[in-house]
């Protein structure tokens, strides 16, 4: 039986109080073109169950899974081997079903976890604490570019031209309600990040400069130097980190004078998982932290003396009261920052390390393999997992021939750039600990055949 709560009067009086004469008044905003006007053409309007079920498998056995074939896709999704135990840890019921501690004192197994992963996390970017997690990536970058507003009383961010695109689109989104103002432009072909054109970018009026670390196109940047330069005209150093497995071989931005950091934490623990759900970290100097989005749990001590934990700062509008809250963010990612701390947990400081120098000697391997190819180079001369290669044709051409002989060789920029005709000959590559030889030897040849 459907359920229909409203009658036609209902709804009569409903549009009666709003103003408005029919319910498609309320769609008045949407184009015409972009609405339907009857049922989807194409689609049966019945069938079987099991007809359904074939359909849709038929339809799934198109995809090209990322353990199928050899893998060199990045650009801020990493495919790196997630043990069964993560997966297994996660799935127990006092997990999977608790999520979030909405009754903190009685959910201390969550917040012992959340305490846990702060630890990780603070301690892998190189600051003084972190928060219980946030959204994703992007999500996170936006609200460090809030958070430095709030400490600076300032309105305009310097984004580099490294930052991922689908980061900047993030901000630029959220900035069109905040009224701030952001400074970014694509990125050029050099083998080395422009710093030079960043720290020149820096104004008395800047709040924030926003730099991703490893960027965009696998460059490690000098976040020491922008650092100092912001610090002197009194901005905020954000930096974005992707990939945070390169935080194993590199020196963690915290480190480096970056006063908040955020990143992707999707390739500890979560995998691929067709692009979500993902989960966003956040970590800051202390002196800001009352200005921290999210939630921070604290360790303390009960009546009897016994450890405990608690939910020490919720700075979000479901705590306190919205003119107060630094955020709207409604939750945390707890089950993805679950699998990340089990992950980083199996891994330790020495895994880590490992792990990430695995991945440079595949991609170092990867690079030495490409640069035979003719007509082909190596653009960058530093990297960790990831680097591009600029090719004398469009990228976006060559990776669908790719895939037609069942290789995922990377992210053509000209997708992440359709407007810069500058990057359509360039091709992001990456590797990791999955990465084997026979991967790499078939990427090669598929190239040369591709490039003849």
């Amino acid at each position: 039986m459907r359920y229909l709560p409203l009658t036609p009067t209902d709804r009569a009086e409903m549009l009666g109080v709003i103003g408005a004469a029919t319910v498609d008044d309320l769609f008045v905003d949407v184009p015409a073109e972009a609405r339907l006007s009857g049922p989807i053409a194409g689609l049966p309007m019945h069938a079987s169950e099991m007809a359904v079920e074939r359909h849709m498998a038929a339809l799934a056995g198109k995809n090209l899974a990322a353990g199928q074939v050899p893998f060199f896709l990045g650009a801020g999704a990493y495919r790196h081997h997630v043990p069964a135990s993560v997966d297994h840890l996660i799935q127990r019921g006092e997990f999977l079903t608790a999520y979030t501690p909405y009754q903190p004192e009685i959910a201390q197994g969550t917040l012992q976890m959340l305490f846990e992963f702060q630890t990780q996390v603070a301690r892998l970017l190189g600051t003084d604490i972190a928060n219980a997690s946030m959204y994703d990536g992007s999500t996170a970058c936006w609200e460090a570019v809030a958070m430095a507003g709030r400490v600076t009383k300032r309105s305009r961010a310097v984004l580099c031209s490294g930052l991922h695109p689908h980061y900047v689109s993030t901000i630029r989104t959220m900035a069109k309600f905040t009224g701030d103002s952001i400074e970014w432009a694509a990125p050029a072909l050099s083998a080395d990040p422009d710093t030079a054109g960043v720290i020149a970018a820096i104004d008395d009026a800047t709040s924030c400069v926003v730099v991703q670390y490893p960027d965009i196109l696998g460059r490690p940047t000098d976040l020491a130097a922008i650092a100092e330069a912001a610090h002197a005209k009194g901005a905020l150093l954000v930096a974005v980190v992707t990939e945070p497995v390169a935080l194993g071989l590199i020196e963690a931005p915290g480190k480096l004078g970056a006063d908040i950091v955020v990143g992707e934490g999707q390739s500890i623990g979560v995998g691929l998982q067709f692009g979500g759900p993902y989960l966003g970290l956040f970590g800051c100097s202390e002196k800001y932290v009352r200005q921290m989005p999210g939630r921070l749990c604290g360790e303390t001590v009960d009546a009897e003396g016994k450890r405990g934990f608690v939910l020490t700062l919720s700075t979000r509008e479901q705590h306190i009261r919205r003119e107060k809250a630094t955020s709207n963010i409604c939750t945390n990612a707890g089950l993805c920052a679950l699998a990340f701390s089990i992950h980083m947990t199996l891994l330790g400081g020495t895994g880590l390390g490992k792990l990430a120098r695995l991945s440079h000697a595949r991609a170092q391997q990867t690079a030495a393999r490409l640069s035979k190819v003719p007509g082909l180079s190596v653009l960058n001369n530093a990297y960790v997992n990831e680097f591009t290669v600029v090719l004398p044709v469009d990228a976006r051409e060559v990776v669908r021939k790719l895939a037609d002989e069942f290789i995922l060789g990377g992210v053509s920029l000209g997708r992440l750039y359709p407007d810069v005709p500058g990057l359509a000959g360039a091709l992001l590559v990456c590797t990791s600990e999955m990465t084997t030889d026979a991967d790499i030897d078939a990427l090669g040849a598929a190239l040369e055949g591709v490039l003849a």
